[in-house]
């Protein structure tokens, strides 16, 4: 069985200097000619300033903006590619990614100590999405973040999202969290080192420095509390980890189909997984560790996740991972980093 990954309308955005896609089943959906950019961006200024959004911000936000072509070519191409999961891993999880992370996690151990006393999430799952997001912020992105997602908004694909995210990043401006011209990003609106979009920011960003502001683009402590604070408000336990590989036979696999159904709710990763059984229920069906060992002896629920080339059982956390990106493959690169930053 194939699980692979939709990123659909995303909380974050990656952006990543490596050029191999994350796979996706779904086509995207037709887009009907949208109606002219500039009369289009008339009626989101109108609209704005319905909101109560005062002109000189509307001015120096919106004003004038032109779409970006490349910024529509990235949104079509995420489902045009499929690759294997090893091939994505290898591609995301290189030594020197392992390097890069172990030397941050070396540099900032006081305060990834102090992050985790608060917000009760381990360390190296705050290391592991820092690296993914932005290679540790080697590359965060240059795209202006209005002029990004003006252009998603007027494309139409994802229209009422990327609209709400524009008029989310108008607040940011207008509260005096970021200056305009400096808000810059990915090409979907991804800011910072964790790659928020600006619903994100306002509501999980954190001023662990106690400086006044929520800088996710120039202080670590603000960007590793940022992490473990969207973490923890998905429901995440740091007495536990993510889940382990396993090995799934095809009689097993049988087994699984037949007694254990598939999730029928949430986004579309955790629609393409199991539902949650105890491991002890797992192994009676047959299930053994990679290794070929039996499962721990354990009433700790985990899911079923496949890939095309491997297996995995995990467990709650991982759906917090998933509240992240909802994609396996991004989930569970993460979750395969974190082993390595332990």
């Amino acid at each position: 069985m194939l699980v692979s990954l939709l990123l659909g309308t995303p909380i974050l955005a990656q952006q990543d200097d490596v050029q191999v896609p994350p796979p996706t089943p779904a086509p995207a959906p037709a887009v009907a000619t949208p109606e002219p950019f500039d009369v289009w961006l008339k009626g989101i200024a109108a609209e704005a300033r319905e909101r109560g959004f005062k002109d000189d911000l509307i001015d120096r936000t919106i004003t004038g903006l032109q779409p970006l072509p490349r910024v529509i070519a990235s949104d079509r191409s995420q489902a045009e590619l499929v690759v294997g999961f090893n091939r994505y891993l290898r591609s995301h999880v290189t030594n020197a990614i392992v390097r890069r992370g172990r030397d941050a996690g070396r540099r900032n151990r006081t305060l990834l100590a102090r992050v985790e006393a608060q917000y009760d999430v381990q360390r190296r799952f705050l290391l592991a999405i820092w690296g993914m997001e932005t290679r540790y912020g080697a590359i965060m992105g240059r795209t202006p973040v209005f002029q990004a997602l003006a252009t998603l908004a007027w494309e139409g694909r994802r229209a009422e999202f990327f609209k709400g995210e524009l008029f989310n990043a108008l607040t940011m401006v207008s509260k005096g969290y970021i200056d305009a011209p400096t808000m810059t990003g990915s090409w979907a609106g991804a800011m910072g080192h964790p790659q928020f979009m600006p619903s994100s920011y306002l509501k999980y960003a954190e001023d662990f420095d106690k400086d006044g502001h929520r800088d996710i683009w120039r202080s670590t402590g603000d960007t590793m509390a940022s992490i473990a604070n969207y973490l923890n408000k998905f429901g995440w336990d740091d007495g536990q980890t993510w889940g382990r590989e396993v090995t799934v036979t095809p009689a097993v696999r049988a087994r699984v189909k037949e007694q254990i159904p598939q999730r029928t709710e949430g986004c579309y990763a955790k629609r393409n997984m199991s539902e949650r059984r105890p491991l002890t229920e797992w192994q009676k069906l047959g299930m053994r560790l990679k290794t070929g060992k039996p499962l721990p002896r354990s009433s700790i629920k985990a899911g079923l996740v496949e890939t095309d080339e491997r297996s995995f059982l995990v467990y709650e956390n991982y759906d917090a991972i998933l509240e992240y990106n909802c994609a396996h493959y991004y989930a569970l690169t993460v979750a395969l980093l974190s082993d390595q930053l332990r």
